[in-house]
């Protein structure tokens, strides 16, 4: 029921409506096709947490529709016998009877209301699961505040509780827990912890980047074959994020542990910045694990023959709009988006603070790696080496 007493639109205009955002329209194009406004449109996205599967969708035809209800409605009115009104509507007169002994009202039977109370009934509302477990609900809040992903969460909780079942709940349903609202379960503003720190859920769209060619580049089609099986360690994938006022800060990933290490770059991110920084970090490695760097074609890598000398890294590049080539990089970069939010200044964060974040990341557990940490991963291959 809406506000006031009214009977609200019946869940048919919103089964247009969903069907419209699942066809891939705009909330505002989707709101038009099921004769609602913009501003119903995003209320109804907005509770739903942009989650397509939450909108309603068509009712099964066992179900009594609006125009049927509308059709019992006027026989009502006309002082018809139940059966006569069944036999037009198709349907048993028993269905016909119970529909207006529980949905009218002294004698009388309004379409809508009806169609209202029905809905209202059909709900069926329970307890989600995070809401009504204070102990399943903490450990999860405390992981989102540390910036776990929802899928990390979720295999983790199966480990530490293997014979707690209680304790189990799907990655799914934290996400909705914290965009769907009226669940009652985790505080909306942890959405901020979520990797894209969003509280709907929404497309995600890059934008190209054009770049100059660098002198003396070797290409990432001339890189031995070893490095794209990752089964020798010590091949590392590169990049800058970027933030406002044109600071930035470098972002080295090894393939095959996915540890992380970043680059201080308090001032500017030129090519001598960049190897500076670069060298500086790798000088902290053994020589194992400096066997090879893949980055695009920046113009921050204009002195990648410095670099190589300095550190022993064979320095490949990727091919022209091919983020993917640097895939194990395009993710970190993306996990690093939680600490360091496009459209923020990236100068004033200190080498000791990009370090404790590089630390934080090394110490999640993925799945990539079966569950460990990077620097578990990066422990054993410094173990084995021993």
């Amino acid at each position: 029921m809406a506000k006031n007493g009214r009977p609200g639109l019946p869940r048919s205009v919103q089964a247009v409506f969903w069907d419209g955002v699942r066809a891939g329209l705009g909330v505002r194009e989707a709101g038009l096709a099921g004769g609602v406004g913009t501003n119903l449109a995003k209320v109804w996205f907005r509770q739903a947490g942009g989650v397509k599967a939450n909108g309603p969708g068509r009712v099964s035809g066992r179900y009594l529709s609006v125009a049927e209800r509308e059709e019992i409605a006027v026989g009502v009115a006309a002082g018809q016998p139940v059966r006569a009104i069944a036999a037009r509507l198709g349907r048993d007169p028993s269905t016909v009877s119970r529909e207006i002994r529980r949905n009218g009202c002294r004698g009388r039977y309004r379409a809508l209301a009806a169609q209202a109370q029905a809905e209202f009934r059909a709900r069926r509302p329970k307890t989600a699961k995070l809401a009504g477990n204070a102990r399943l609900r903490g450990w999860v809040q405390e992981r989102l505040e540390e910036r776990w992903s929802p899928e990390q969460i979720s295999v983790m909780l199966r480990r530490e509780f293997a014979g707690e079942p209680e304790m189990w709940v799907s990655h799914e349903t934290i996400y909705q827990a914290i965009y769907v609202q009226g669940r009652g379960a985790l505080r909306r503003e942890l959405a901020a912890c979520l990797r894209t720190g969003r509280a709907l859920r929404k497309p995600r769209r890059r934008e190209g980047e054009r770049r100059g060619r660098i002198k003396d580049m070797v290409m990432i089609s001339e890189r031995p074959a070893e490095v794209a099986d990752r089964a020798v360690p010590g091949h590392w994938e590169g990049d800058l994020i970027i933030g406002s006022g044109n600071s930035a800060i470098g972002t080295l990933v090894e393939r095959s542990t996915r540890f992380v290490l970043l680059l201080h770059l308090p001032r500017r991110h030129d090519a001598a910045a960049v190897a500076a920084a670069m060298a500086g970090a790798m000088s902290t490695l053994p020589a194992q694990l400096r066997r090879s760097l893949t980055w695009d074609q920046g113009r921050e890598m204009a002195f990648h023959a410095q670099i190589a000398l300095a550190t022993g890294l064979e320095v490949y590049f990727c091919d022209p709009h091919s983020p993917w080539q640097r895939g194990s990089n395009e993710n970190t970069n993306g996990l690093l988006r939680q600490y360091f939010p496009k459209g923020t200044s990236l100068a004033g964060h200190s080498r000791e603070h990009l370090e404790a974040v590089a630390a934080e990341l090394n110490a999640r557990p993925r799945k990539t790696l079966g569950w460990r940490t990077p620097a578990q991963a990066l422990s054993e291959v410094l173990t084995a080496a021993a």
